[in-house]
């Protein structure tokens, strides 16, 4: 069965995430649209034990809600000297009301004293694209560096302070936007999320 799109849900509110994701899909031509637009969509329990399975769960609740075919992401940073935590609890590490400071400042408590060769890390993305009740598309993507000793940079936000990355010697808050939207791990599941829609729809 062939399945044809005119428009898809991008389940977000970032407005940069968004216009990110319309400039890659812009060839298929399609309405791209994003939770912003179906208030009556409330906050979604991310209770999966994956990125997968939390992209899949928010992708899941918006098309059932809305028969749209939707787009949704998990991300977030696993420490290797720390068993891969944060991982899916990246955005809440240092609890429920925090923010970006305070998680940065748990992660850097963890690793004190840490030397740089025991403090490797990635950034992982598992994006997940739902066109029917039982029917899906995944991708995923990684971007791998260190925990910086000290946060550097002013680009970007969450752990990019403290994100360093080998390849160009800086942290990712010191990469120009442009150049680290080439090779995040978002960007790398979104051209993956690309190129299976090219196989699958009429882009």
């Amino acid at each position: 069965m062939t399945h044809k799109i005119k428009k898809i849900i991008v389940a977000t509110r970032n407005e940069g995430k968004l216009r990110e994701i319309k400039h890659i899909l812009k060839d298929f031509g399609w309405e791209i649209l994003s939770l912003k637009e179906f208030p009556e969509i409330g906050e979604i329990i991310e209770d999966g034990y994956s990125f997968y399975e939390n992209a899949l769960i928010k992708a899941r609740a918006v098309y059932e809600i809305t028969k749209i075919p939707t787009l949704a992401d998990d991300s977030g940073i696993c420490v290797e000297y720390l068993d891969f935590m944060p991982g899916i609890f990246s955005a809440r590490f240092a609890g429920d009301e925090c923010d970006d400071k305070k998680n940065n400042k748990k992660l850097y408590k963890l690793l004190k004293g840490v030397p740089r060769e025991q403090r490797k890390a990635y950034f992982k993305c598992s994006m997940v694209f739902v066109y029917a009740k039982t029917k899906e598309l995944h991708a995923g993507g990684k971007m791998h560096g260190y925990i910086n000793e000290k946060e550097q940079g002013k680009n970007g936000f969450g752990y990019d302070p403290m994100f360093y990355i080998p390849r160009y010697e800086v942290t990712s808050a010191e990469l120009p936007p442009e150049k680290k939207n080439k090779i995040s791990h978002r960007y790398k599941a979104l051209m993956g999320i690309k190129k299976l829609l090219g196989e699958n729809f009429n882009g």
